[in-house]
């Protein structure tokens, strides 16, 4: 989707943009341009080197797109289509960005936002806007991937206090955060809750995973917590089973769409460019029939994520949105992102493995963005047992 030469590059075929408020056009124009002027020059080598990208993100802050939809407490007012495209547009950039804002807003911001107390939003929320302070979302556990509800990190109640001890894996800004939204199962009830574990809290110690061939410029932690205390005016208040958690992963499920059809717009845009303007046989690739066809396979593809993702944020907004509608678009968007991206890596040949063409970067950071927020697998099983009435798994 693209909204001035849209037909140009082919992105917009079923003319979406017609369908946008002049607010969420301009959420779009924003971040796209920040994309193309200030991230897609230098995010190649933050990528190699796997560092954080510091300057991008100073510079993010400036823009006003942080809060995923929250209202009030600084966070920019925006529908549920602006909130996709902004999260479209910096996966179009660089998974590892897209992927800080999923963790900085999606998770951090909204756990506190849907089940914090009044204090806790008035506190956190302001300066999470503008990125005064960092977000961590700690629940994926070493031996607890896609069974996420059966965490074994503990907390019981010791007069106005918690103590928390247990181990987290894959938890992004987990080393850099300035909160961390800590999941735990109480002693007492058995019951999942949330916390908010403040940097240098005594016991809580993050070693960021080295050694990662997917989102490299996004840092993700693993996390010991040996005994941690935190007051009772850190537990979030309106969460209290592993249902409450469940409430904040939905949303994300409907992000990572939109993050997978960033991934393939740009893998569809790079293809395109380059077929048109390089020279095989005496003239341009595009003049070849077969790569026509990939091109046009590679649009329908996009097409129809385009589509899924208007009407996961048209349902949004109706208040319709149901955990399985968001978790088949999460599995559809991916999947088919997976293949466009393929196709574009194919058609740049050997120029496709290298990082200047940065869809070889699309492709690596897709297989983090497949897996995280639920499996494919897991997510069609989610599904499945929505339409056949049996679950296929615990």
């Amino acid at each position: 989707m693209y909204e001035t030469v849209g037909r140009s590059l082919g992105t917009d075929f079923f003319l979406i943009a017609d369908q946008l408020s002049d607010e969420e056009r301009a959420y779009w124009r924003r971040t796209r341009d920040f994309v193309d002027d200030v991230v897609l020059p230098t995010i190649n080598d933050y990528w190699e080197r796997a560092e954080f990208p510091y300057p991008l993100v100073e510079k993010l802050a400036g823009l006003g797109i942080i809060g995923d939809g929250i209202q009030g407490y600084g966070c920019a007012p925006m529908s549920p289509i602006a909130c996709g495209l902004i999260h479209m547009e910096l996966n179009r950039g660089d998974g590892s960005l897209g992927t800080f804002l999923g963790v900085q807003a999606g998770l951090a911001m909204q756990s506190i936002a849907m089940l914090g107390s009044e204090e806790q939003k008035q506190h956190w929320l302001p300066d999470m806007a503008q990125l005064r302070k960092i977000g961590a979302f700690a629940l994926t556990e070493p031996d607890h991937g896609s069974d996420s509800v059966a965490l074994e990190t503990s907390a019981r109640r010791e007069g106005d206090a918690w103590v928390i001890s247990g181990a987290k894996k894959w938890i992004g800004n987990g080393s850099i955060a300035d909160v961390i939204v800590v999941w735990a199962r109480d002693e007492a009830d058995r019951q999942v809750k949330g916390f908010l574990v403040e940097r240098g809290t005594a016991g809580y110690d993050a070693r960021k995973i080295e050694g990662k061939g997917s989102l490299r410029a996004v840092w993700q932690a693993e996390i010991a917590l040996t005994d941690v205390r935190v007051p009772e005016s850190n537990r979030l208040p309106g969460a209290n089973t592993f249902k409450d958690t469940g409430r904040v992963l939905a949303g994300t499920r409907n992000s990572v769409a939109w993050g997978a059809l960033g991934h393939a717009t740009a893998a569809y845009e790079i293809a395109m460019n380059y077929c048109s303007e390089r020279i095989q046989f005496g003239k341009p690739l595009v003049s070849f029939q077969i790569v026509q066809e990939r091109l046009v396979r590679m649009l329908a593809e996009v097409c129809s994520m385009q589509l899924y993702c208007l009407r996961l944020g048209r349902l949004i907004e109706e208040g319709r949105l149901t955990d399985t509608i968001a978790a088949i678009a999460k599995m559809n968007n991916t999947r088919k992102a997976r293949e466009v991206v393929s196709e574009a890596r194919d058609l740049l040949g050997g120029n496709g493995i290298l990082l200047d063409f940065h869809v070889m970067r699309h492709m690596a950071d897709l297989e983090a963005l497949h897996t995280f927020e639920g499996t494919e697998t897991i997510q069609t099983l989610i599904v499945g047992r929505d339409i056949t009435g049996v679950g296929a798994f615990a």
